[in-house]
C-alpha cells in the first residue's frame, strides 16, 4: 500500500475504527488532491465509500494559520443551513495519529472551475446561471445567523476593516525588496476612506467560484448547483461586503495573456461584475453603495500575496513552472485598485 506524503493510511484506519466503529469497510487508499492552497486535501476510499482528509501542510509552523479545529468547527455549523458544505465526520487534534491535526469529511461530487476555458463546455446560459448561483449562495452564507450555528465567537468583528489593513500592510513589509510605485498611496488611501461595516457575518475570506463544486443535476431542469463551498481556512466573523469585493474582483477581466493567475470573467455568458453587485443588493437587501472599496481593497490584498510569492522566488523558494511571471503582475493589481478607488471617490 502505497501513503500519500503526509498521510499514513494504517494509522488513519486504525483511529477511525477507534472513534468510527463501523464507518469504514474495508483496507483504505488515498491520493493527494491537488490545487489546495495551502492545507492538504487528500481522497481517501474504503472501495465502496469515499471521504476527504484534511490536515495542515507538511512541516508547517504556524499553527493558527492551519487551525484544522477552525475549518471543522465553521463546517460544522453551517451544515445544517442552506449553504451547502461537505458533512463533517470527525475531528482529531492528537498529533500522534497523523503528525498533525486533521479533519475528516463526506466527499461531494462537483467540479471545481478555474478558468474560462474550463467553463466553455457548459456553454453561456449555464455559465452565467453558475455565477449567478455563486452569488445567491453568498447571500445565503451571510444571511446566516452565527449565534444560532455555536459561532458567535468565531471572530471579532469589531474594527475588523481597519485590522485587515493594517494586517495587509504588515505583510507588505515583509515582502519588500524593489520599489513598487502607488501601493504605499492605495494602502494610505484605503485607510483614508474606511467604510462603515454593515452588520457582521460568517465571512468566508477566499469566495470565488473555483472554491465551491458544481454539479449538473440529474432532474428535469438539468441545472448545475453548487454542491459545496470549500476552503474555509481562512472564514471569520467580519464585514460581508469584504467576501462581496473579492468576488467582484475576480469576476473582473484580467486580459493578461499567458497570465498564471487566471479568472473566469472572460468565459461565455459571464455576468459582468455591476449585475453581480446588484443581484447580491437585490437579494441580501444590504447597502452596496461603498462596494468599489471592497473591490479595491480586494486588488491591494491580492497585489500584495502576489509580492510576497515574488519575494519568495527572488530567494529560491518557489517550485514550479509560472512563478517568474508574477512579480510583473503587481503593479498591474495595484493599478486596478487605484483606479477603482478613485471610481468611488469620483463618483
Amino acid at each position: 500500500m502505497s501513503h500519500p506524503p503526509g498521510l499514513d493510511l494504517d494509522q488513519l484506519r486504525a483511529h477511525l475504527d477507534r472513534e468510527r466503529p463501523g464507518l469504514v469497510g474495508g483496507p483504505l487508499s488515498g491520493r493527494l488532491v491537488e490545487g489546495g492552497r495551502s492545507n492538504l486535501t487528500y481522497q481517501v476510499s474504503d472501495g465502496r465509500a469515499t471521504w476527504v482528509v484534511r490536515r495542515p501542510p507538511l512541516g508547517h509552523v504556524l499553527a493558527t494559520a492551519h487551525d484544522m479545529k477552525r475549518e471543522y468547527r465553521v463546517i460544522a455549523g453551517l451544515h445544517p443551513t442552506a449553504v451547502p458544505v461537505p458533512e463533517p465526520l470527525l475531528l482529531c487534534e492528537d498529533e500522534s495519529v497523523l503528525g498533525a491535526p486533521f479533519y475528516v469529511m463526506e466527499f461531494v461530487t462537483g467540479t471545481p472551475y478555474r478558468t474560462a476555458e474550463e467553463l466553455a463546455p457548459l456553454g453561456p446560459e449555464r455559465t452565467r446561471a453558475a455565477v449567478l448561483g455563486l452569488v445567491d449562495t453568498l447571500v445565503d452564507l451571510h444571511a446566516v445567523d452565527p449565534a444560532e450555528v455555536g459561532l458567535a465567537d468565531f471572530g471579532r468583528p469589531e474594527g475588523f476593516l481597519d485590522r485587515q489593513l493594517r494586517r495587509w500592510g504588515k505583510q507588505l513589509d515583509a515582502s519588500r525588496n524593489r520599489e513598487l510605485a502607488g501601493i504605499d498611496e492605495l494602502h494610505a488611501a484605503l485607510g483614508r476612506s474606511l467604510p462603515a461595516s454593515p452588520a457582521p457575518t460568517i465571512v468566508h475570506g477566499d469566495y470565488r467560484l473555483d472554491n465551491v463544486l458544481i454539479r449538473r443535476d440529474d432532474d428535469a431542469d438539468g441545472a448545475d448547483r453548487i454542491t459545496a463551498v470549500l476552503d474555509w481556512e481562512m472564514s471569520t466573523l467580519g464585514d460581508p461586503l469584504t467576501d462581496l469585493g473579492l468576488l467582484v474582483m475576480y469576476s473582473a477581466p484580467l486580459e493578461l495573456p499567458g497570465s498564471p493567475i487566471s479568472t473566469t470573467a472572460t468565459a461565455a455568458g459571464h455576468p459582468a461584475p455591476a449585475e453581480l453587485v446588484e443581484r447580491y443588493a437585490a437579494r441580501s437587501g444590504r447597502d452596496v453603495s461603498a462596494v468599489s472599496w471592497y473591490t479595491a481593497f480586494a486588488w491591494f490584498k491580492l497585489a500584495v500575496i502576489l509580492e510576497g510569492i515574488h519575494y519568495r522566488y527572488t530567494l529560491g523558494q518557489t517550485v514550479g513552472a509560472g512563478f517568474d511571471r508574477i512579480g510583473d503582475l503587481v503593479p498591474v493589481f495595484i493599478e486596478h485598485g487605484r483606479t477603482t478607488l478613485q471610481d468611488l471617490q469620483e463618483g
